[in-house]
């Protein structure tokens, strides 16, 4: 009897990764129900992947420098003329703040990531990336762009002033994490939120995509 229960215990754990991709990889292909917002060509934006996840990649201008002229305070040079591009990512507080690869990662910091953590926003700058590997491009319409502009800044914890509330956490000399609206989890993991970021802003993309291989196929399947 023991060892049929430890037999069907070592078969769920095996299992149940192997279904959570697997879901994945269906939500990925579903469309999900994204804003009636027409698409185009106004604005270049890009899908960074990292280690662990996708961060959005912005293409600095005078407007996205204004917008997020708070992160210069918490250490993020926005304002700097080598400043290209934005880079901003959401996930675990735990987790997100303390693993910038798998390398990285501790048993505690998981653990509370799956089972339910507060979240965080990460700002970071980067310069000319034109070399780097493992960014996918797309266009915007102005409309959407917007629109996703618009949904992140809502992510955003704010004091009694309205300032976005920064952490003390980094990973480098010019990047900061904020408080982020939102609760993460298993099943709201940052990949997914990311999906759910680009269809608010009118963008195809599947209804559940939860890993960065899921976000990935959602990119080819619904972006081409």
């Amino acid at each position: 009897m023991r060892a049929r229960w430890f037999l069907r215990a070592i078969t769920a754990i095996i299992c149940l990764p192997l279904v959570y991709f697997a879901a994945g990889f269906v939500g990925a292909v579903i469309p999900g129900k994204h804003a009636d917002l027409a698409p185009g060509t106004d604005v270049l934006i890009g899908l960074a992947r990292a280690p662990i996840h996708y961060d959005f990649l912005l293409p600095m201008s005078p407007e996205l420098r204004a917008r997020f002229g708070f992160a210069e305070a918490a250490g993020v040079p926005v304002n700097a003329p080598q400043a290209e591009w934005l880079l901003v990512g959401w996930g675990s507080e735990a987790f997100y703040t303390s693993a910038g690869s798998y390398a990285d990662m501790k048993p505690g910091a998981v653990w509370t990531a799956v089972t339910g953590d507060k979240a965080v926003l990460h700002l970071d700058v980067a310069g000319d990336v034109s070399g780097v590997e493992g960014i996918s491009y797309f266009t915007l319409s102005d409309a959407q762009y917007q629109a996703l502009l618009g949904s992140l800044e809502a992510n955003f914890q704010r004091d009694q002033t309205g300032a976005p509330l920064a952490l003390d956490a980094h990973f480098n000399d010019h990047d900061a994490f904020f408080a982020a609206e939102g609760d993460f989890n298993l099943l709201h993991p940052c990949n997914a939120w990311l999906g759910e970021t680009l269809r608010a802003a009118g963008v195809p993309f599947g209804i559940w995509t939860p890993t960065p291989q899921a976000v990935e196929l959602s990119l080819r399947w619904h972006q081409g």
